[in-house]
């Protein structure tokens, strides 16, 4: 039987296939699929099994005996254990390749429209580019505060080292608030007993404007020598614009609390993407690669080919980011999200960039879509979609056929669901482009820009 082809604890010698969805060397045992993290396409492996499962295993490099020139010294000391850069041993260029392939076989598997994914949009440097950082607290193996990164599937904590794709300015912001705390003695929640005061350290930077947010995360509703930290990271950071205390006192892996206390400035920052102004709020989204988000909004824009005489959905709006980018083209343009403080932020980035042709509306997009278009007789020209990792629902999908609109653009940061949902567009739409875009440079993760044309 295919469990007794490998066993646990044993070692093989594999060659590694191919690269799988999170960037895993596949390899076969008489045609028995193994899973070996680390492992790159073309490599000769020396590997341990430690898990077998009834149709696949998992693989532990013991040596590496043939390596693939696609192979890179890591610099990160950390980037094993916390699952953030799972990339990070290969070539930046192969890493695009290994993005496009992904998508590309998803197609093949899926579609009947067998379209050629374009190469995947890369970044110019890489490094660095990540403009928000979230720094769970908690206490270590040996009994004292720590900070960093949860391990990869679990909640025990990696204590922070230089990281090669956070912004370096907010990694210094999060060391000093840390020293604070232990400077000061200021208690750290435990999890099991929920007990402690610093929950997290959560921080968000303007990459254009430099302007720095600081979230303090905390169980409770004032922590000790609140004034002094805010005094002292003011005057140390010049460029941190607000500090707010968010309030999170429940049992939850939710990192932020419903309840925001402003602490100083304005409880906002802002960023420049293309010719606008926005504002960033600490529960709204923006794009966390904003260099390119933008590469990704002008992908979107010139594909779906906006005239002046056009009416735009833009569903899943966030704070409003390509609704304004796509004002400038169109007659109007309506934005749809469901966190009410998003739209509320996308109101006033319309306001800010004296954008007076978009109406941004809060509520569930299922229901906001069905309303404007069976009551409001709203009609679109376009959609722009751009959904959360699940993807679309069925319901949404029926209410876009029924109007059928002549062009939608489908932004998703999931290849799986993206596909699933265009094969329910098939009948009515073409395919005319799919454009992976390398928004998380060296993790498996990769955003496509899809566009498909009403048929006839």
């Amino acid at each position: 039987m295919k469990e007794n082809i490998v066993q646990k604890n044993k070692e093989y010698i594999v060659d590694i296939l191919d690269n799988g969805f999170e960037g895993e060397g596949i390899a076969k045992i008489q045609n028995f699929t193994i899973f070996v993290p680390g492992g790159i396409k073309g490599e000769k492996i020396k590997i341990l099994i430690v898990k077998v499962l009834t149709s696949y295993a998992y693989g532990k490099i013991i040596e590496i005996i043939s390596k693939s020139n696609n192979r890179i010294e890591v610099e990160c000391q950390t980037y094993k254990r916390c699952g953030g850069c799972n990339l990070r041993h290969i070539d930046y260029e192969e890493t695009l390749k290994i993005k496009q392939d992904i998508v590309q076989n998803l197609v093949n598997k899926t579609l009947k429209n067998k379209i050629v994914v374009q190469k995947t949009l890369g970044m110019g440097n890489p490094y660095h580019y990540r403009n928000k950082a979230q720094y769970p607290l908690g206490i270590g193996r040996d009994g004292k505060p720590t900070i960093g990164v949860y391990a990869n599937r679990t909640h025990e904590i990696i204590p922070m080292k230089k990281c090669f794709i956070q912004d370096e300015q907010i990694e210094k912001v999060a060391k000093f608030i840390f020293e604070f705390i232990i400077k000061n003695n200021i208690s750290i929640y435990d999890e099991i007993t929920m007990n402690g005061e610093f929950r997290h350290i959560v921080l968000k930077i303007g990459k254009q404007t430099n302007e720095i947010m600081v979230i303090l995360v905390i169980n409770g509703t004032k922590f000790k020598n609140e004034e002094k930290l805010v005094y002292e990271l003011v005057n140390k950071f010049a460029n941190i614009k607000t500090i707010i205390k968010n309030i999170n006192t429940k049992n939850t892996n939710v990192v932020l609390g419903n309840q925001n206390i402003n602490l100083y400035g304005k409880g906002y920052i802002t960023d420049i993407l293309g010719e606008y102004t926005f504002r960033i709020s600490p529960l709204s989204f923006y794009q966390v690669n904003p260099i390119q988000a933008e590469a990704l909004y002008y992908v979107a824009i010139e594909e779906a080919n906006i005239t002046k005489k056009d009416i735009v959905f833009d569903l899943y709006c966030g704070i409003g980011t390509i609704s304004i980018f796509m004002s400038k083209y169109a007659k109007k343009v309506y934005g749809i999200e469901i966190v009410e403080e998003a739209i509320e932020m996308a109101k006033h980035n319309a306001e800010l960039n004296n954008v007076d042709n978009t109406q941004f509306i809060a509520g569930d997009s299922q229901i906001v879509l069905d309303n404007l278009i069976n009551k409001e007789n709203v009609i679109p020209d376009i959609i722009m979609i751009d959904p959360p990792r699940k993807g679309l629902d069925n319901k949404i999908i029926d209410n876009i056929l029924k109007i059928k609109p002549k062009r939608l653009v489908y932004i998703s940061c999931n290849p799986s669901t993206l596909i699933r949902d265009l094969s329910k567009f098939e009948d009515d739409y073409c395919i005319i482009k799919i454009q992976p875009v390398d928004m998380f440079p060296f993790t498996s993760h990769v955003e496509c820009c899809s566009v498909l044309c009403l048929k006839n």
